[in-house]
């Protein structure tokens, strides 16, 4: 009965809903845009190449492009990296040298020249 009463304390207690996102409702009014740019990548027949190895991850984009990577990793916010992107030949190489081994979620927004936005969310495993 104890433990019950002191998990109920502590509840009352905490800062937060870790249930709940702090930016839930600025994340709902992308949404639509985010699944239009992720349908895009399938119609188009989009989806970048990706390959990796020790010190080097290459993505290959079918056309040039410009946007953004993100890596997070969900044991630690500290270790998730993003980067800016123009590629005028599209191949895109990063270095992860420095990065946790293990596995990563790998987002990946970009824009062809025509303007066409596209969203590509997978994980993927770091040697």
């Amino acid at each position: 009965m104890t433990f019950i009463v002191v998990l109920g304390i502590l509840m009352i207690r905490s800062d937060s809903d870790s249930l709940v996102e702090s930016n839930y409702y600025e994340k709902g009014l992308t949404y639509d845009n985010e699944y239009t740019a992720k349908t895009q990548v399938g119609k188009d027949q989009a989806s970048p190449i990706l390959h990796i190895d020790a010190t080097t991850l290459s993505i290959n984009f079918k056309t040039p492009a410009k946007g953004r990577v993100r890596l997070t990793r969900n044991d630690s916010k500290a270790s998730d990296t993003t980067v800016q992107f123009i590629t005028k030949t599209g191949k895109l190489n990063l270095n992860i040298a420095k990065l946790t081994k293990g596995q990563w979620h790998l987002i990946t927004s970009w824009q062809n020249p025509e303007g066409i936005n596209y969203l590509k969310d997978e994980e993927v495993y770091l040697p």
